[in-house]
Order: structure tokens, then sequence, then C-alpha cells
């Protein structure tokens, strides 16, 4: 919305309010604050249709007190804005605090502060000279529906004198901005609270660059950048496609004399959303979901919280596997806290012990912290030719804090680091990038640790030891007992061995057959939501060998005998296009899958891939969409329990050695269980393919997969990805009339217009069939509206690809019509 449009509702707002008495207020008005009516203690006034409140809220156990706007109709209270957020109130003096229009027009808030005996002005609106009304004591603040508290003009109500949307704090909501006032010089920022009781603020901000691009920064201590977003393509933010390409609501960079920011107005006001840079220093974006009465987590950037320049602070590791990601390495502690359990670790870890080093040398020694990413801003040590020359040369300096040494030579660290971090080798990030680092400990430190080490060998040798004796006990006993347990065991496994053969053909694997089969994990052929996959080689009947896919699950809670139930239950599922599931692993923690083998890959790089073989024929293509909607039928309607896929897209379609389509991760939902909706949406580009009821929060029906189905009919027709920016260049293969459109958007209009050849990959060159291509684009259509009832089953997609039925033209989804209008 413009400042003109803007200031244009809220003076339509205003007159309504004032209803013909200028310079008053009704009575009876419940989002209004003047002069006649100020807001006093704990008493709040609540937006026109009640979705906002302002008031004064405390939050956690802090005992302070500050004026905040919160979503009214969302229990569990969620600020979005916070007034006096340097400038707390006192608890004891909340009964007095009065929020009030004070006779020079500003909006201000007047309390007791913990540092004063008596009440003053603790927030104003600071209303430049410049701005001051003709009539100022009749000035009156309005608590909009869209979360903007805005000060009107008494004496001219289609003035906007001030509002909070151009005075963010942590969070933005729809129709709020972030940028530039080019007229004033003024920024508006997200700055992340200090920590979880005190909205201060903290180390992160959200900003456009000052040097006037485009592109947003994410700074640590307002200076060093971490993070950006890329310059805005006229669609997207290049580094952030997720926070566009969803069905939540339409984002765009506006650049005017006046101005330069980002905004979004939603597709359906009903949706309540919100962008907060956390604590963290991430910024996340949440979905109130009516149903669980939460708030779902829907994307996060950067991706990897530890990516946040020094979140740990000093002397500290941040682990992304960790929750809270920080922790003090051995020999040290919190340097804070209370700040750490209130998730501000900025502090860092402090030594448990003090260094030895003086004039007689030092005796501190090195503790080895292996798989590291090492600290920046290390000092190279020309001197120091080997691993002993470098650890002396640390040794040797009193503010050395650790050293490393690799090919690379010998680095050292001085007066602590920042941003030291665990890598993980089977999470992609745990290569030649990882290193270990050698961390400075006094002797009575390392000896302590030592001694715990001791300790816990000890414990484990006196453990054997009573083992030996139980063991030594069972045999006293008598050979025939033992004999007779052993034999009354192998009947019962021989019972479950049969009952599993009969609910399943899975072949039960240990984990060191795994391990052996794919070379300890080393041929990685991808991985997602659920884990990563590996290539292995198993031994077959004879002395065959067969190729398959080891899938190493993440993040399941489930015991083993749930999941040997759920797994056995998927083995049953075959279809010639679902993948096939040959066997499974359960050790412990260790959840893995065995799968056939897919030769050919995925459907994404064959369809979006650079080589020779990347643009398949119009025959190949429509046997892959006739396979795959034959696949999702089954799961839908072939099943004893019907299996919804929730995650189709082109990265879960394989192909076989002959580019037979074939569906995976099939029944993850079941294993996964309820964070399966995390798993999606927290995945670059699978936001693309959800269908609208994911985001609204309403049950998740077999309409869904339909909805996915239909956006990959449109990449398989195309060749082009849905997300992919749509600049304009010379070698655009589709042409440059769709530039900056979200092609699903240009393709429906194209569809409803009758012009289905336009649609089609380019690069095909007009080599499709015409009736293949009209009932296919109609199809895409139809499965991707908005309301699922209008959506058709999978058995009826089956039968109009494959022409039994005929396909009526489908309307532009309404979603994908609002953006339309929009591009």
């Amino acid at each position: 919305m413009s400042p003109a449009s803007a200031a244009t509702a809220l003076a339509l707002l205003a007159c309504c309010i004032k209803a013909g008495l200028p310079g008053a207020v009704a009575a009876g008005d419940t989002d209004t604050v003047s002069a006649r009516r100020p807001l006093r203690g704990n008493d709040t006034v609540v937006s026109a249709q009640g979705k906002f409140e302002l008031g004064l809220f405390s939050p956690g156990a802090s005992g302070r007190f500050y004026l905040g706007i919160w979503y009214k109709n969302v229990p569990v209270q969620t600020v979005i804005w916070v007034g006096n957020r340097v400038n707390p109130l006192s608890g004891s003096g909340v009964a007095s605090t009065e929020l009030r229009v004070s006779s020079d027009g500003n909006l201000e808030l007047v309390g007791l502060s913990p540092s004063s005996a008596t009440p003053g002005v603790v927030w104003s609106s600071n209303l430049s000279s410049s701005s001051v009304s003709s009539s100022p004591g009749s000035n009156v603040a309005v608590m909009s529906d869209n979360g903007n508290l805005v000060l009107l003009d008494g004496g001219n109500s289609s003035n906007v004198l001030w509002q909070s949307f151009d005075h963010p704090t942590d969070t933005l909501v729809p129709e709020a901005w972030l940028g530039e006032d080019k007229l004033t010089g003024e920024y508006q920022t997200l700055t992340s609270w200090r920590n979880a009781e005190d909205p201060a603020p903290g180390m992160f901000t959200d900003t456009v660059d000052r040097n006037g691009s485009s592109e947003f920064f994410y700074l640590w201590n307002g200076s060093r950048a971490y993070w950006r977003s890329g310059v805005w393509t006229g669609r997207v933010f290049a580094n952030l496609p997720e926070a566009v390409n969803n069905v939540l609501f339409n984002q765009t960079y506006v650049e005017t004399p006046a101005y330069r920011r980002v905004t979004s107005v939603l597709y359906d006001n009903a949706t309540v959303t919100r962008m907060v840079l956390d604590l963290t220093g991430q910024t996340k974006q949440f979905i109130w979901v009516p149903s669980s009465q939460s708030w779902q987590f829907f994307w996060a950037a950067p991706t990897v919280q530890c990516d946040v320049y020094a979140l740990c602070g000093a002397l500290s590791v941040c682990n992304q596997r960790n929750q809270p990601p920080c922790q003090c390495p051995p020999g040290f502690a919190p340097a804070a806290d209370r700040d750490w359990g209130l998730s501000d670790w900025s502090a860092g870890c402090h030594r448990s012990l003090p260094l030895q080093c003086g004039g007689n040398g030092s005796t501190d020694g090195f503790l080895e912290l292996p798989g590291m990413k090492l600290p920046d801003d290390s000092l190279s040590v020309a001197g120091a030719q080997s691993k002993a020359e470098c650890e002396l040369a640390c040794l040797n300096n009193c503010s050395c804090q650790a050293y490393t040494f690799s090919g690379g030579g010998c680095a050292v660290w001085h007066d602590g680091f920042l941003n030291l971090q665990q890598l993980f080798p089977d999470a992609g990030g745990g290569g030649s990038s990882s290193s270990s680092l050698y961390l400075r400990l006094s002797e009575s430190e390392l000896q302590h640790l030592r001694g715990a080490n001791n300790g816990k060998k000890n414990r484990r040798r006196r453990l054997w030891l009573a083992l030996g004796i139980v063991l030594a006990c069972i045999a006293a006993l008598g050979v025939s007992a033992v004999a007779a347990w052993i034999l009354v065991s192998r009947r019962r496994r021989r019972a479950e061995m049969a009952n599993q053969k009969s609910s399943s053909s899975l072949v039960v694997y240990s984990y060191g057959d795994l391990r052996s089969a794919t070379s300890n994990f080393s041929e990685r052929l991808g991985g997602g939501s659920f884990g990563s996959v590996y290539r292995g080689v198993l031994n077959g009947d004879g002395h065959t060998q067969v190729e398959v896919a080891v899938k190493k699950m993440e993040g399941l809670r489930q015991g083993d005998k749930q999941f040997r139930t759920e797994v056995n239950t998927l083995g049953l599922i075959q279809h010639v296009n679902l993948v096939r599931l040959l066997g499974f692993c359960s050790s412990g923690d260790e959840k893995l899958l065995v799968y056939e083998y897919m030769p050919n890959g995925s459907l994404d790089s064959y369809l979006f891939g650079t080589g020779t073989g990347s643009c398949p024929s119009w025959r190949d293509r429509y046997g892959v969409m006739v396979g795959i909607a034959r696949g999702l039928a089954y799961l839908h309607e072939g099943c004893r329990e019907r299996i919804i896929h929730c995650d189709i897209k082109p990265e879960n379609i394989l192909l076989d050695r002959i580019f037979t389509p074939k569906i995976a991760d099939f029944g993850m939902a079941k294993l996964v269980g309820r964070d399966f909706s995390r798993a999606l949406t927290t995945m670059r580009g699978t936001i693309g393919y959800l269908a609208p009821e994911w985001i609204s929060g309403m049950p998740i029906s077999a309409k869904a997969d339909v909805y996915s189905f239909g956006m990959v009919l449109f990449e398989i027709i195309s060749g082009r990805r849905n997300a992919e920016g749509h600049g304009a260049s010379s070698d655009d293969r589709n042409g440059g009339d769709r530039e900056s459109t979200f092609f699903p958007v240009w393709a429906a209009v194209r569809v409803a217009e009758g012009d289905t050849a336009a649609v089609a990959d380019a690069r095909l060159r007009g080599d499709v069939s015409e009736d293949e291509l009209e009932r296919a684009c109609r199809v895409a259509c139809w499965c991707i509206q908005d309301q699922e009832a209008h959506r058709p089953a999978m058995a009826q997609v089956v039968q109009a690809l494959e022409g039994l039925v005929d396909v009526d033209m489908p309307p532009v989804p309404r979603a994908l019509q609002h953006l339309a209008t929009l591009a």
C-alpha cells in the first residue's frame, strides 16, 4: 500500500471515528487514544475488527512493563511491536501509567521507570517541529486492523503525523514495510530482542543496503554482514525465493522518489502470519494454525542457524544439531548463566580455571576439538613449520587461546575467538573444510578432564566385571537351563521371522552390512527432509551383486517396534510406478531404508539438467505424466490404507533404466509423524508445491497431492522450474514476454485463453501432440484449484490423461489470478 492510499484509508477511518465532531472522540470508541480518552494502567484498545490489541505487557518473569501491540485472538500473547523497548516501566507503577496525546500533539507514555522515583515520559512519538499539528490537542491515535498504530492530525484528518509501521521493532506483518524514507533519511529496520525477557535492541539487524541498492543485509553489532538477500530481480530477492513463491502473500519491492521498501499483501485476509528477526539472528516466517492453536514455522534465513555471525559469543561452540545451538567447550562455562537460559548467548563462555603463564614459562596444555569449522580472524605464525612448533608458539604467548596446524601452516587465536562451529561429515558439512582446533587449557583443568575420562573407563571395567560374575552364576545354574533358554529363544525368533515373512518380503540388514555395502556411506546420491541417500552394492542370489539406494533417516523418534511395524506395511506396497522398498535396518538410533537403485536419477535432473539428454521428447514427457498419475492413484485408492504422499515434486520422482517414472519417499508421513509438516516447510524448493490447505491449517487430504501433481505437470510441460526467475534475455528459451511473472500464473492465463502451445517447452520446437498438450495443460489447471473440492481425484486424472474422459476448460485459480493482476 502506498503512503497516499494508506493516508486516504486512515483519513476515512478517522472521519468515521469522529462522526462529524471536529477535535472530539466518541466516548464508546475502543480503538482510539486521545487527550480526552487516554489509556490508563492495564486498559487496552482493540482494532475495529478485533485483530490487534494495544496496551502494556510484561515479557516472561522480568517484572518490567512495555507498551506493545499483539494479536488479539491468538491465545499465546505474540507481540509485534514495542514502544518503550529501551525504557521499561516499573511494575509497581503500572496502575498510574498513562498513554495519552499531549498538549503538543505527541503520543506519549508517562509512568514510573525502575530508575526514577517520580513518573515521567518514558516514550514519545517525537514529532518534529515541521510535523506539528495545526490543532495538536485534538490529535487522535488509532489502532488499525493491520497492526499499524497511527497518529492522525486533529485539524486535518488526512494527515498522518506518525505511525508504528515507520518504526518496526523485531517483527514485520503484512502491509508493513522495511526500507528507507528518502525524505527524512530514516530507515525501517528489524532489530532482534536482547533476550527472551528483554525487548531492548539486540545484536542482530535486518536493513536495506545503505548504498542505495535493493539488497537487504543482516548485520551483527550494526556492522558485520553475515547474510544478504540478493538484489530484487523484479519478482524475488535472489537469495530468498521461498519468501515469495508460496501461497501466503505477494511480496514486492518498490522504489520511488520518496522511499524504497519491501512490503507484502496477503492473498487471504484470514491468514495470520508474521516475519520475525529472532534471537538467533535468523529471520523466521511463522503462520498461525487454528486447528493446532500454534505458530507453524515456515522458512528461515539464513537456513543454517550457525551461519549467524558470533551467535554464541566468544570462546564457545555452535552445534547445529543441539538445542540450544550454543555450548561451551570442555574447561569452559557460560559467562552469563541467566542470559544463557534466556537464549542470549552473546556473552559467550569463560574459563573454569585460569591459564598458568608467567616468567617461568607455561605449564598449560591443549585439548583437541576435531571436526571444526575454524573461527575467523586467526593470525598466521610464519616461523612454525610443524605442529610442535605451532604449539610452542602459542604456549610462548600468554594471550594465545588456541591454534591449528595443517598443510596451510600454523594459525593462532589471541584473546578469544568467534564463530567456532562443530561440523558433521554425514550432513554435507564435514569434508575438507573441517579441521582440528587445539584449545589451550590449564594443567589442572587437563588433569581434571583426564580424571573424568579415567572414571568413565573404571566404571566400564566394573560393569564388565559384574557382567562376568553374573554369567558365571548363570553357568553354575546348569548347562541344561541355559540350553533350554537358547532353545526357547530360537523358537521365538523363528516365529518372529515367519510372521515377518508373511507380512512382507523385506530383508532386515545390520548396520554393519549397510555400512560395508555403501563403503562407509561414501557416495551420496542426494538428500532431503528425511535424510541422505547413498549408493550401495549388496550380494544378491548366487554370486550376483545388486545396486541399491540406502537412505539414512534423520529426526525419527520412533521406537524399534513401531518403526518395524510401519516399514513392514510399506514393504507390502508394490506398483510399477513406485520405488520398491527392499529392506531396512533398525539399530538403536540408526534407522535406514534400502530401496531399489534408479540409475537415471531424478526427474528434476532429467528435465532441468545441462547435459545432452536434458531435453526429453514430448512422448517421453507424457509417459512420465501418466506414470506419476498412476502411481499416485494407487497410493490413494489401491492400498489397504490410503497413503497421502505430501511431498510430490520432481526430486521425489525417480527414473529406472528405461526411464519409467517411480515415486519415491511415499509413506514418510507415517514414519516421521507430527514433525512431517516442519520437515517439508524447512526445505528450499518444496514450498512452491504445497497446497493452500497446508498454510491455512485445514486437515490434509489426498487432494494436497493432486495440487502438487498439477505444479509438477507445468514443469514437465514447460521444461522449466515454476519458481525460476524470468528476466528478459536473449537466450530465454521460452521467450521474454513472461518476465517477472510466476510461471504457473502465466501458464494458467494462457490455458484459459486457449493458447496452450505457448506453454510447451520451446526446445521441443513444436514437436508435440496438440491434443495431449491441451489435455495436460487443462488437467494441470484443474489440479491447482484453490478449493480442494474443485480438484479431481487422481483416478480421474489418469482417465483424463489417457483420453478416456473429456476435460473442460478450467478457471484460473483465485490466488494465481490475484498474482496475475499484480504482475
